[in-house]
Order: structure tokens, then sequence, then C-alpha cells
């Protein structure tokens, strides 16, 4: 079976972090700490590079864990709960998430708008044009937010159809059994 369309775009952006964290947190201050050692000098801003990076990376990976159920959850009191008290907990949970995503990407989408009217640049020497580095932290917060909107919407439909076994993949806790038998599943492509 095919991955959906709104997940493989979660994954890829997923990987575009990962290369993100390398390619703009650790080369930069590989190459800082190696010029700072052999000729006492820095070559490249790698506070400021690695903490656009950081920003960048977190924008674009918080879809993922959505996608993926990754994020960190304390539920061994839902898990008792019989399911139409666990699937309202699940349900509560996704909404506040959804809430919380939309107004990151809304509040973010404020801060993008101002550096661009303003032509806001960095203070160091590298006077980097704010509107790059936001406009990639914001992106990634935008599609969090489609994500984390379009999960409980799922969810709910899914319900709808009496579907639990579907509404537990979209937004329910994992069991044990579950992420062992998907870990499983990974590996068996592994080579």
């Amino acid at each position: 079976m095919t991955e959906p369309l709104p997940q493989r775009l979660s994954r890829w952006l997923a990987w575009v972090a990962g290369a993100v964290i390398l390619f703009g947190c650790a080369v930069p201050i590989t190459i800082d700490v190696a010029m700072r050692y052999f000729f006492n000098q820095s070559a490249v801003d790698s506070f400021e590079i690695s903490s656009y990076g950081l920003a960048i990376c977190i924008g674009l990976g918080m879809a993922f864990t959505v996608t993926t159920k990754a994020h960190i959850r304390v539920d061994f009191l839902a898990a008792r709960l019989p399911f139409p008290l666990r699937a309202a907990c699940d349900l509560l949970a996704a909404f506040a998430l959804a809430l919380v995503a939309a107004a990151l990407a809304w509040f973010a989408w404020g801060t993008l708008e101002q550096s661009w009217s303003m032509g806001a640049r960095s203070m160091s020497q590298m006077r980097v044009p704010l509107v790059l580095p936001q406009g990639l932290w914001w992106i990634g917060l935008f599609w969090f937010a489609c994500m984390a909107v379009l999960a409980p919407v799922q969810a709910v439909l899914r319900l709808i159809r009496g579907d639990r076994a579907g509404f537990d993949s979209v937004v329910g806790s994992a069991d044990l059994d579950a992420e062992i038998a998907e870990a499983v599943h990974a590996s068996d492509g592994a080579p």
C-alpha cells in the first residue's frame, strides 16, 4: 500500500530537516571549531547559522511527528479507559494540538511578514535577510498546522464510519504490540 501524499510530503520534509541539521548546524560548527583550533580565528558565524538551522529543522520535522504519532504521550490511564471515553480524550488531544499548531503558524507568519516589511537583517557581520530563515521555518510550521488540523478531521470521519482501527491509526495511542509490529515491519525492508 502506498503512503498518502500528505504523509509522503511530511516524510520528505523530515528528510530535508535532517539535511538542514547536518549541513546547517554540524558542518558550520565543525568548520568553525577547526578554524579556531588551527588558525585561531573564526571563518563562519556557526552560532547564527546553527540557530537558523535548528529552528528550520524543528519546523520542518513537526508534521512528521503528527503523521507517525511520534510525539510523546503519557497515556497510562487513557489506555485503560473504555473506547468511547478514550476516543474523546484522543480527539480532545488532537484538537488541542491542532489549535496550538495553527497558532504557531499564524504568529510565525506575523513575524515573517514584519521582517519582510522592515527589510530586517541579522545584526551579525553576515547580515542575513531574516525572511530567509524565517520563511523556511514558517513553511515547516504551516505544514505542521495543516497535518495537525487534518488528523482530527480524518479521525472524526473514521469514527462516523465506525472504523475504530482507522481512528486509532490516526490519533489513538499505539500500544506496545503495535509499536513492535511496526518496528519489525520497518526492519523487513532493511538490507
